[in-house]
């Protein structure tokens, strides 16, 4: 490598973190241009790139698919309030929480304060460095799996490719585009873009990484979700580390002492809202303190110690021209509203949500009407009531027959139903396409589309009719060749012993999603044990109520249910059991807090500890048996020692493994 790569590779580095991160340029653009040629020119010479180069962020081939990328750590979505009644009772119930945790702490926590920053209106991006280079970048996903955006993530300027720590860790931010750079985008470009959210979510999930340039995207950084061998006493702790590090943080950022302050600070940054260059559409409050933090929590969905507080939503009226009911994957009827197109926020809206058919009453929402819609960065917005009009109008019916298949509908509260769950397409259609879907028995393949044509062509109708297809059931269908055919049976084959979890979320029953599956196969360890749960023993289980367990029970009583589940046995599918081979484990039932950098990855090491045994937690207490530090330990060895809890390296721990098998 000639000597000026590495010195011309951190000049230009300093200088566009000058201009994109700090905004005071130490250059111009000609002499910025001069030294980058000159840079590229001596690449091109040796056949050299070093990882953090500024030519990496340019060029670059049109990508064929995403990848799957799997989190470090869970990113978690935020509760949300859209009134200072419900923010003061976010602090109350906060309050109360740490008063009865109290006299379980060994010493006493400070005293509350709050993190007050912007909510961005972007998409969410997650970045992986390691040994100081970015090397991984993806989109939030569901929280645990996102899309791989590495070459899209390369083309923001004001990301570092570079950073001072050696840490491994995972960085939470937004992708936005500035407003600026939208209007002048627009001024020279065929098709012109209405909003700065869709622009910045589109670029990053567009596989030409070079829309995301194009667009002049940025990035502001607010979390580490996950870091080795480091930990913050505070949010602004951590924020300022993001700041050596050279993320772009937001200068907007507040430290308050009382819920009352945020409020203040809540109508500062609403008043000035609309002057921005980006968009935002609330307020993020975070408790500072990290030890609080860890006594409050999480819920199955939120972290306790942060909420986000809303503006409120953007509002217009357009017209109501007709009601389509739709059918869903239980038989739920939703009507929604077909509407004159109209603009929020740069986005056309031409259909809205109405919740039922006691909605519409409530509302007094008829077809013709002039409707007051409110959108919340919603996807499809929702219809408000009515506004005085003119306008001539016609009674919106309640259908008496599914819309689908004719079967005469059923009431249940305020809901409508088509009982008809056998032949009614729709239904199936849902189910089936939630029965293969990722998160569930993950056959890849098996699309709606595709079992469109099982449903017309095969006479699919039900789940076990899956694992009775065969290849030259597929290989008759139009647009399936020998190869498609046979990748579809090898994915129905390899789709036969799921995990517990996966298995019960894809069974579909009413309320239990993929945290609930998690909670019952963990519980449960096997699904005879499952299917033979009480009522009693459900309700005391993770999250899950009455009507939850109400759900469960009716799901397995049902006579048709278990000659299905019977079918699929029969036909070789069943889920894995989850039991633990502990085989008198010294590590069963330990619990476990691991700290510093390991050999391997965290949660390698947690899946490697929980299969003898083990709990794993994230925080030291008294009911803490073994903290497992690795190199540069951060506080948890300390109070390790303090309350005299066993304290194992890693060579320690397989030892103790490598001696039980």
């Amino acid at each position: 490598m000639n000597d000026n790569m590495q010195e011309w590779v951190d000049i230009l580095n300093r200088w566009s973190k000058s201009y994109y991160t700090l905004d005071e340029p130490e250059v111009s653009d000609k002499e910025y241009d001069e030294l980058y040629d000159k840079l590229r020119a001596l690449e091109q010479e040796t056949g050299v790139v070093l990882p953090d180069s500024p030519t990496q962020r340019v060029g670059g081939e049109i990508l064929d698919h995403f990848e799957k990328h799997h989190h470090l750590a869970p990113l978690y979505s935020l509760d949300k309030a859209q009134s200072y009644e419900q923010l003061e009772e976010w602090v109350r119930r906060n309050e109360r929480l740490l008063e009865n945790a109290k006299d379980s702490l060994k010493e006493p926590l400070p005293d509350l304060e709050y993190v007050v920053e912007y909510k961005f209106d972007g998409l969410t991006i997650n970045l992986t460095y390691e040994d100081g280079y970015l090397k991984t970048a993806a989109t939030r996903g569901n929280g645990k799996i996102g899309e791989e955006i590495l070459e899209q993530i390369r083309r923001i300027p004001s990301v570092p490719l570079k950073i001072p720590s050696k840490n491994k860790m995972e960085i939470q931010g937004e992708g936005l585009m500035p407003l600026s750079k939208l209007e002048e985008y627009n001024k020279t470009a065929k098709e012109p873009l209405k909003n700065a959210r869709n622009a910045a979510a589109g670029a990053l999930r567009n596989l030409d990484p070079n829309v995301v340039k194009e667009r002049s995207l940025t990035a502001y950084f607010y979390n580490i979700g996950y870091i080795e061998g480091k930990e913050f006493a505070t949010d602004m702790e951590m924020k300022e580390f993001l700041r050596e590090n050279q993320f772009l943080v937001h200068p907007s950022i507040t430290k308050v002492k009382s819920v009352k302050e945020a409020e203040k600070e809540i109508e500062r940054i609403g008043k000035l809202r609309g002057d921005l260059d980006i968009l935002i559409d609330g307020v993020v409050i975070k408790i500072n303190d990290m030890k609080i933090r860890e006594v409050l929590g999480f819920t199955n969905k939120f972290p306790r110690w942060a909420i986000a507080y809303k503006f409120e939503a953007e509002e217009t009226s357009t017209i109501l021209e007709d009601v389509v009911w739709n059918v869903g994957r239980t038989g739920k009827l939703t009507p929604t509203a077909i509407l004159s197109p109209v603009e929020i926020g740069g986005v056309t809206i031409r259909r809205a949500t109405l919740n039922n058919y006691d909605d519409i009453e409530r509302k007094e929402v008829e077809i013709g009407a002039r409707v007051l819609i409110r959108r919340s960065n919603d996807v499809i917005p929702e219809i408000m009531g009515v506004l005085p009009s003119e306008e001539k109008t016609k009674e919106i019916k309640k259908p008496d027959r599914c819309p689908a298949c004719g079967a005469k509908i059923i009431q249940d509260g305020v809901h409508i139903f088509c009982p008809n769950t056998l032949s009614c397409q729709p239904q199936l259609v849902a189910r089936l396409t939630h029965f293969a879907s990722r998160d569930a028995m993950n056959i890849e393949g098996f699309s709606e589309k595709t079992i469109l044509k099982l449903l017309q062509e095969k006479d699919l109708r039900e789940i076990p009719d899956i694992y009775q297809l065969t290849f030259d059931d597929f290989r008759s269908m139009e647009g399936f060749k020998d190869k498609r055919s046979q990748n579809m049976i090898d994915a129905i084959e390899a789709s036969k012993n799921p995990n517990l979890s996966n298995f019960i979320y894809a069974l579909g029953i009413h309320n239990v999603g993929a945290k609930t599956a998690e909670d019952l196969a963990h519980y449960y360890k096997t699904f005879e044990a499952f299917v033979n749960s009480s009522y009693e023993e459900l309700i005391n289980i993770g999250d899950i109520g009455p009507v939850t367990g109400e759900e469960i029970r009716k799901f397995f009583d049902d006579p048709e249910i278990q000659e299905s589940l019977k079918h699929l046995k029969e036909l070789g599918v069943f889920p894995k059991e989850e039991i633990i081979e502990e085989k008198g484990s010294q590590l069963a039932n330990k619990t476990i807090v691991l700290t510093g950098a390991l050999t391997v990855s965290r949660k390698e090491m947690e899946e490697l500890l929980k299969s003898y045994g083990a709990k794993i937690t994230g925080s030291v207490s008294k009911n803490t048996d073994i903290v497992l530090v690795g190199e540069k330990p951060g506080s948890k060895k300390d109070k390790a020692e303090e309350l005299g809890i066993d304290i194992l390296n890693e060579n320690e721990i397989r030892k103790l493994i490598s001696k039980e098998e």
